[in-house]
């Protein structure tokens, strides 16, 4: 082997460092493991990276934008810059605003609060219901789920083909579903809705974190991200794109910030004039710790090299699929199939056990951390598992007993933290349940499996 090559081996098998790699967690059958964090999708640890950077300008905290002092400018500095990297990291036009929101749930918000009157909405019922929800007050469709990325597309312009050619329109699209972690057409279904003078949007929150995301190579009109998932958990969270509905719009929030002068009226009214840039739907003091995080990951992340952290990860997916495939009891959930391109999220569910109660004693009993229930994706998750909606329960609230068949899945997702010894450890506990059984008892409380005591 090269010295090339041995390098290229061990950059491969190196996760970037994060926060709480070596916290240790009891386990109900004595003793004490690493914690093996397996619940990406929900919120990815803080990288190293990150935390240092915040901890370093954390004593020159400041007001932003107010202020005549020393750390009030350097504050506003710091959340301006911050701005231009997202900017950077997602490749945007010029003339793009970058608005800083608390989550890609407020930012798809946000959106559906800019669109022009009589503007009608397309929308898989696929997505995260983070991006199906927002639009209820407009004029939406909500498209059926398909089972190829081509159908998606034929599925999209046959939708657009029967709107009013002559109004606005929107379609809201994930680029990585938070259940299958299957990649969704997002260029094919841009250039559709484009096709048939519709705008779109793109859910990113988890693509970003495992892919490069450009709005000018993908031809999206905006982006929307969360920092929690981007390995920058502190209350933070994007919106980027083009300037004119965002503009054109009252503020998604009124307040200080967002206003550029405020006069009374003869009247006794106040008359308001509202800022342009991203300001606008900035309204309040921002979180400036939150975007400096967001950005400092866009460093991190980019310094770290997109190839190398897609093959890495990729290493991670194909040992896990090989190491379920091997379990005939487990069942991975998919929309597209198991040769679809995906990023480092997996849904299964098991044969003879409820997912609370196998997630339960994966925490309990090896010390691992995944996710069960519906996923926030309430009406994908019960069409891959063929369940009717009137026999589930709330997000991760099982109706089932232990021991009984699952009406809800498990989620195992990992990232450029995870080590290769957490997805070992994983794919063997998997086994390991299926086939010798819960060493512990196990009980339901408010709706959760959770050890008996």
């Amino acid at each position: 082997m090269s010295v090339s090559t041995a390098a290229a081996d061990q950059s491969l098998c190196t996760p970037l460092p994060v926060l709480g790699r070596d916290v240790t967690v009891p386990l109900v059958t004595g003793g004490e493991v690493t914690y093996a964090a397996l619940d990406y999708a929900a919120s990815a640890p803080a990288l190293q990276r990150v935390w240092d950077d915040v901890a370093a300008y954390a004593p020159y905290y400041g007001s932003v934008h107010r202020g005549a002092g020393y750390l009030s400018q350097l504050s506003t500095d710091l959340f301006e810059n911050a701005r231009g990297t997202v900017a950077e990291f997602l490749g945007c036009r010029a003339g793009d605003q970058v608005v800083f929101t608390r989550s890609t749930t407020d930012s798809l918000n946000l959106l559906a609060r800019a669109i022009p009157a009589g503007c009608q909405v397309f929308v898989f019922e696929t997505e995260h219901h983070a991006s199906l929800l927002p639009w209820q007050h407009a004029d939406v469709t909500y498209l059926d789920a398909p089972r190829t990325p081509g159908q998606a597309v034929e599925i999209l312009e046959r939708a657009l083909a029967d709107r009013d050619p002559y109004g606005p329109a929107l379609v809201c699209v994930t680029g990585a579903s938070n259940v299958t972690g299957e990649l969704w057409p997002v260029r094919e279904l841009a250039a559709a809705a484009h096709a048939h003078g519709a705008r779109i949007v793109l859910d990113a929150a988890q693509l970003a974190p495992h892919h490069p995301v450009s709005v000018t190579d993908l031809d999206v009109d905006w982006i929307a991200f969360s920092g929690h998932k981007l390995y920058a958990p502190f209350g933070s969270g994007v919106l980027a794109g083009r300037a004119d509905w965002l503009q054109a719009a009252e503020p998604y929030l009124a307040g200080g910030g967002a206003s550029r002068r405020v006069t009374r009226r003869e009247d006794g009214g106040v008359a308001v004039e509202w800022h342009e840039s991203a300001a606008r739907h900035e309204a309040g003091s921002p979180n400036v710790i939150g975007a400096y995080a967001i950005a400092a990951a866009c460093k991190a992340l980019t310094e770290a090299g997109w190839d190398t952290l897609v093959a890495r990860e990729q290493h991670l997916i194909a040992k896990v699929r090989a190491g379920l495939a091997e379990v005939p009891e487990v069942r991975v959930l998919s929309l597209f199939g198991d040769d679809a391109p995906r990023v480092g999220v997996l849904s299964f569910v098991v044969d003879g056990w409820n997912s609370s109660h196998f997630a339960a004693a994966l925490s309990a009993e090896y010390g691992i951390g995944v996710r069960d229930g519906l996923f926030c994706a309430h009406p994908l998750v019960r069409t891959l598992l063929g369940t009717d909606p009137e026999t589930q329960g709330e997000c991760g609230a099982p109706e089932a007993a232990p021991g009984e068949k699952s009406l809800n899945a498990i989620r195992v997702s990992f990232g450029a933290g995870t080590p290769d010894e957490h997805v070992d450890r994983f794919v063997n506990a998997v086994r390991e349940l299926v086939r010798d059984g819960a060493k512990w008892q196990y009980r339901t409380e408010e709706g959760r499996c959770v050890p008996a005591v």
